[in-house]
């Protein structure tokens, strides 16, 4: 993991988290557009990340205070919310010519950082194109009870984390 390094979102980044997000979502149907992902941001900069790879970009997380059990609309912009407790992993994608290094599991590290920074006490994402078994290796686990939108596909799985050592 040599010349990788996690930092916080800025506005230069936005051409390539949109062309990265675009790669990796548009074939089925799940791309949100710039100003949607752009929306995700506004709500909670402070837990949206890129990373720095080999010189370049290598990926980029969004994550955002959400209640728990319930996801954002990947039709609708961000309005806000007052949530408190869970932080939701919204995207977390890593570049195609960063991938299997492990970089997926030293983002995570850095979100829970910052949930715990947050005085949050869970975790959760809404895990698709199959990579539950991903996210239950990061310690997630599986949450039948959520209620997902539509548009996340018949496959998405609603999953959670606690984040030990969160305040109350």
């Amino acid at each position: 993991m040599n010349g990788a390094r996690v930092r916080p979102l800025r506005e230069e980044d936005w051409d390539e988290v949109v062309a990265l997000e675009e790669r990796a979502y548009a074939a089925s149907g799940l791309s949100e557009g710039e100003d949607v992902l752009r929306s995700r941001h506004r709500a909670s900069p402070s837990t949206c990340f890129v990373l720095e790879h080999a010189g370049g970009f290598g990926g980029y997380l969004l994550a955002l205070p959400y209640p728990l059990f319930r996801c954002p609309d990947l039709s609708l912009a961000e309005e806000g919310t007052a949530a408190r407790g869970n932080l939701h992993l919204h995207d977390l994608v890593i570049s195609e010519r960063s991938r299997g290094r492990g970089l997926a599991r030293r983002m995570q590290r850095r979100l829970e950082e910052a949930g715990r920074a947050g005085r949050h006490r869970t975790l959760s994402l809404v895990a698709v194109h199959g990579s539950q078994g991903l996210w239950s290796r990061l310690g997630y686990r599986v949450r039948p009870e959520a209620d997902l939108p539509a548009g996340y596909g018949a496959a998405a799985v609603y999953m959670t984390q606690p984040l030990d050592g969160a305040g109350e």
